[in-house]
């Protein structure tokens, strides 16, 4: 079965819904690099635009948190390295956190 064609203005609007999505995804992840928002926070509560962002980005855009390091976190806690916030399991989410606050 073939989806529906869409008309020029919904590839429009749904490009900037997109686009709306990177830039707060980008001033997330600045945030997180100063420091002005923990990473725990944005784990814990995740704010709607941050639904479909891979947890391993979020985590690398953290300091101190390189390829390695957060690939050994997301290993202990039994997470793949493509999974999005929101594709987290409470158990996921919850070991996760506790890995990040030491």
């Amino acid at each position: 079965m073939q989806t529906p064609e869409r008309t020029r203005q919904q590839r429009m609007e749904a490009l900037q819904r997109a686009n709306g999505i990177r830039t707060q995804r980008a001033r997330l992840k600045d945030m997180l690099k100063v420091g002005e928002i923990d990473i725990c926070q944005v784990l814990s509560m995740p704010p709607e635009y941050v639904h479909t962002a891979k947890v391993f980005d979020l985590i690398m855009a953290v300091p101190k948190f390189g390829r390695v390091k957060t690939t050994k976190i997301l290993e202990r806690c039994r997470v793949s390295s493509s999974k999005t916030v929101i594709g987290l399991t409470p158990r996921q989410r919850r070991e996760l956190v506790e890995q990040l606050k030491s």
